[in-house]
């Protein structure tokens, strides 16, 4: 016997879906207008399928699936530059939005992405066979981090990744290694930047930029490293327009 299991996920309205997924290499194989709107789109092995209901809010959708691949940076990487070609930006809050590739703590290498209806398609390859949640460790940063992480990239809540980074940075008696600074500073630059205070998103990078590394520790901590760059690309183009603003 063959099984295949295929998400049909709501919209409001088809075509602003259908434009969203063609610019990232989908390709539309069916559309009904009438007598309800349906659409099915397919891109190698992923075939995701919509119907269109007028009710359906986008910002408040909870709709999710889940994509297992072998080449999650590689679809990442295609993700990021159809939506920038489309949108002249890589969205990275509101909708459509991509968040950023990082190994979760349930053996997990993986990105979410949320499309203009607000449905999120999460992409994914195991890195390990043991796909539970990891305890948290004891330890007070590592602690945070796994936290914080967890609320980010998995919850999509950076109002409370931000919380945990804040109350752990703030500690007075304790300090992080140099590799948990960076990370817990990238960390808190991203979710300031998806929470659109620009102000903070930017001292916080300057302070990232500053940490001082080995070439051990920075070949562990590869992908904030690419994740920072990233940041403070979008960060130089934004002031070039004059578009760097924060909260009064």
């Amino acid at each position: 016997m063959s099984e295949r299991t295929i998400p049909i996920l709501p919209c409001r309205t088809i075509e602003p879906v259908l434009d969203f997924y063609t610019s990232i290499g989908f390709e539309v194989t069916f559309r009904q207008k009438s007598p309800n709107p349906y659409a099915v789109v397919r891109r190698g092995g992923i075939e995701l399928q919509f119907f269109g209901r007028k009710q359906h809010e986008p910002a408040e959708s909870f709709s999710t699936c889940y994509v297992l691949t072998d080449d999650v940076d590689g679809l990442h990487t295609a993700f990021r530059a159809g939506l920038a070609a489309a949108y002249g930006r890589v969205p990275t809050r509101g909708l459509p939005r991509i968040g950023p590739l990082k190994d979760m703590s349930y053996g997990i290498r993986q990105f979410l992405m949320t499309d203009p209806a607000g449905n999120c398609i999460r992409v994914g390859r195991p890195t390990s066979q043991d796909q539970h949640h990891r305890a948290a460790p004891e330890e007070t940063f590592a602690r945070a981090l796994h936290h914080a992480s967890l609320l980010a990239d998995s919850k999509d809540d950076p109002a409370g990744a931000a919380k945990v980074v804040d109350r752990v940075l703030g500690l007075d008696d304790e300090r992080p290694t140099p590799v948990q600074l960076l990370r817990l500073l990238v960390l808190r630059a991203d979710v300031a930047a998806r929470l659109g205070d620009e102000r903070t998103a930017t001292a916080t990078l300057d302070r990232a930029a500053a940490v001082r590394l080995t070439e051990e520790e920075r070949t562990s901590v590869r992908d904030d490293l690419e994740r920072l760059d990233e940041l403070r690309v979008r960060r130089r183009r934004r002031r070039s327009r004059g578009r760097v603003v924060g909260p009064a």
